[in-house]
Parts: C-alpha cells; sequence; structure tokens
C-alpha cells in the first residue's frame, strides 16, 4: 500500500512537472515571437583574439567606402539619436559665453596664502586662548566674501541653468556672474534677493537698495524682468526697473528709464521669476529707444525682451551680475492690478462660492439639531445658542 501511494505521488509529480515545463516553453516561445531581435552590435563581427588573421583594407579609399556604407546604413542604436534630434534640434549646440573672462588664480599661489595664514592663527595668542574657552565666532561677513570670490560665481551659474534664466532670457547663452549683486527690500534677512529665495509682492512693494562692488567712473546698467508675468505672450516679458548709466554703484543717481513697478504674478499661476540683471558699460549709452514713459501703468509699454535689449547693446555692455527671487500671489496683487495697472485682475482658478443658506427661521420645525450651526459665524441673528 505503502509502495502504490509512493509511485502515485511520483506519478502525479512528474506530470506536474511536464505540464510546468511546457507551459514555460510555450510563454517563452510566445515572448520570443512577439519581441523581435534588436540585432548585432557595431563591430560584433570582428574576431578580436585573431588580429593577425583579419582582412586588411589596403587602401585607405577602400575603408573610406566601407565606413560611408555603415554610416549610411539604417541600425537600431540610431533611433533615439533620431527622435532627440528631431525633439530638440539645437541639443548639440554650443552655448555662448557673453559674460567677461574669467581668470584663476594660479594654485601655487593660493596654497601660499593658505600656508601664511595657518602659520599667523598658530601664532595668534587671543585666537587660542578663543577657541580653548570655545568663545571663538567665525565671521559670517568674510566667509561670504571668500565665497563670492572662489566658488560663488560657478555656483550661481548653475543655479540659474537650474532655473532656466539664461535658457529664457538669453536663450542659447549665457555668463558667469563674477560681480556680487546685494539687493535687499527692507533691514531684515528674509527681505534679501538671493538666487531662487522666495518673497511676497508685499515684501517687494517698494524699491530696494542695491549695493555692489565697483570701480571709481565705471558705468552700469541695472534689469529687473520677469520671463513668466506676460498674460498674452509666453516668449515675452515684463520689465519692472531699468535703471542705466548708473555711475560707479550709486543706483539712485543712475538714468532710471523705466520706474519700478512692484511684482503682480496672477492667481492660481503659481511662483514666477524676478530676476536682476547686472550689465557693465563700456562707456556712457544713448538709452532713448529703450525710455518707457512716466509714470507707465500700461502693459502694452512694459512688453520686454531681455535678448533683443542686449543685442542691440552688446557692444557697449556685458552681463557681469544675477540674483532672482520668486514670488506667489497674494492680496497686494488685487491693489496693483485694480490701483496701479487700472484694468481688472485676472484670475486663473475657481473662486468658489459661498455656500447658499435660507434665511433662518426663528422656530425650525423638523429640521437637525445643529440647525443654528449654520448661521453662527453669518450676519443674520441667532436666535439663542443650544
Amino acid at each position: 500500500m505503502a509502495l502504490r501511494t509512493v509511485c502515485a505521488v511520483a506519478l502525479r509529480s512528474g506530470t506536474d512537472l511536464g505540464v510546468s515545463n511546457a507551459r514555460t516553453f510555450v510563454t517563452t516561445a510566445v515572448l520570443c515571437r512577439q519581441i523581435p531581435p534588436l540585432g548585432p552590435m557595431p563591430n560584433e563581427e570582428i574576431d578580436a583574439s585573431n588580429y593577425e588573421g583579419m582582412e586588411k583594407y589596403r587602401s585607405y579609399t577602400r575603408y573610406l567606402k566601407q565606413a560611408q556604407e555603415a554610416k549610411n546604413k539604417p541600425v537600431w542604436w540610431k533611433t533615439y539619436r533620431s527622435y532627440v534630434e528631431k525633439a530638440d534640434p539645437n541639443h548639440d549646440a554650443q552655448r555662448v559665453d557673453i559674460g567677461l573672462p574669467y581668470f584663476s588664480p594660479r594654485r601655487t599661489k593660493e596654497v601660499k596664502q593658505r600656508r601664511q595664514v595657518m602659520k599667523d592663527n598658530k601664532s595668534n595668542v587671543e585666537l587660542e586662548r578663543a577657541l580653548r574657552l570655545r568663545t571663538f565666532k567665525i565671521p559670517l561677513d568674510r566667509v561670504q566674501d571668500a565665497w563670492a570670490k572662489s566658488s560663488g560665481p560657478f555656483q550661481i551659474k548653475r543655479l540659474a541653468d537650474h532655473y532656466g534664466i539664461f535658457a529664457d532670457l538669453f536663450h542659447m547663452a549665457y555668463f558667469l556672474p563674477l560681480v556680487p549683486l546685494s539687493i535687499c527690500y527692507s533691514q531684515e534677512y528674509a527681505a534679501r534677493v538671493n538666487h531662487g529665495n522666495r518673497l511676497t509682492p508685499t515684501q517687494a512693494a517698494s524699491v530696494p537698495q542695491v549695493s555692489f562692488e565697483a570701480e571709481e567712473g565705471s558705468l552700469w546698467t541695472l534689469l529687473l524682468t520677469s520671463p513668466d508675468e506676460h498674460l498674452l505672450d509666453n516668449e515675452a516679458e515684463y520689465i519692472h526697473w531699468l535703471v542705466g548709466n548708473v555711475p560707479g554703484g550709486a543706483v539712485q543717481s543712475g538714468e532710471e528709464l523705466c520706474h519700478y513697478l512692484p511684482p503682480f504674478p496672477a492667481k492660481g499661476t503659481g511662483f514666477h521669476r524676478y530676476v536682476y540683471v547686472l550689465f557693465k558699460q563700456e562707456g556712457p549709452i544713448d538709452f532713448q529707444r529703450d525710455a518707457r514713459p512716466s509714470p507707465c501703468h500700461s502693459l502694452a509699454d512694459r512688453t520686454f525682451k531681455t535678448l533683443d535689449f542686449y543685442r542691440q547693446h552688446q557692444d557697449s555692455m556685458t552681463p557681469v551680475g544675477l540674483a532672482f527671487f520668486q514670488c506667489q500671489w497674494d492680496e497686494s496683487v488685487t491693489d496693483t492690478f485694480h490701483n496701479t495697472l487700472n484694468m481688472k485682475e485676472p484670475v486663473f482658478e475657481f473662486v468658489r462660492p459661498p455656500v447658499y443658506h435660507p434665511p433662518q427661521v426663528k422656530f425650525p420645525h423638523g429640521q437637525p439639531l445643529r440647525y443654528l450651526d449654520r448661521y453662527r459665524d453669518g450676519k443674520e441673528h441667532t436666535y439663542g445658542i443650544y
């Protein structure tokens, strides 16, 4: 009896195993039939173990002819490249550097200065005492200055590429922001413009204080524009502030070509970018074509393109500074549209109307127990609280 049971189990297991193998074979055959092979890889037919037995070309003309035939032959690994070329024809185009040339300091000089600083610190008795007593404080201003003169411009350029600043303002051009910009809307640190931080339109309602290092007798141009704010043209911008022929670093003494306008991101459109660009001039420039009427409260007059502005004056100015922030709608935008721009405010999101409640009844019969809760925060009088 036991032997018969063992044989039955063995036969059943063999049958199940055969069925499973058959199912696996059928599934594999179906998958192989549905997915055709991609084909050989390039130079797959070359036998790398026998270089001496390979056929020689004997002449460069024969090699060139076969190379041209192989290049024009349609193969499966070129499909993705052709798709990318059709989707983005400029993906292989070289970007143009339109900024000032950057001269990196010599490595030996940097090492020598670093060793001298370490030697001076070791011989400083006050510094040693402060470190021992844990009362030493790192001067953040000096750290900020050292960062701005070393790796700061390269990191700002990477941030600008990440936020698409160069692609939207200068298309296939970029520059290294070698001149640090300090822009403050108030004395608070939260109201300063850095590189992509968030500010509210209320914080940026007034003209900021702008400062930067400038040589005596130099001339500059400061521009504030928004590539995301235009209501009719996706490729255009709105100019918010333009000051030209700035002597030294005194922005208030420059020629104001377009007075300052606060940010007005429309409701429902998310965050908008507001970009400060600093240009260094070769000499005085006649900005008569770029001047706007004062005061300029027309969005048509404030329509602007940074690339066209730069192309017009590219022989006389060079971009050297960059700072930008982000803004989202708040209550001050409504005031800007109504009182400053004298127009209706565009809204790009659904405004849900308040819930309608019928007039309150003094003696509600057949109503739910929480009937009076509907009128507690409204203007209608509630006849008692239960």
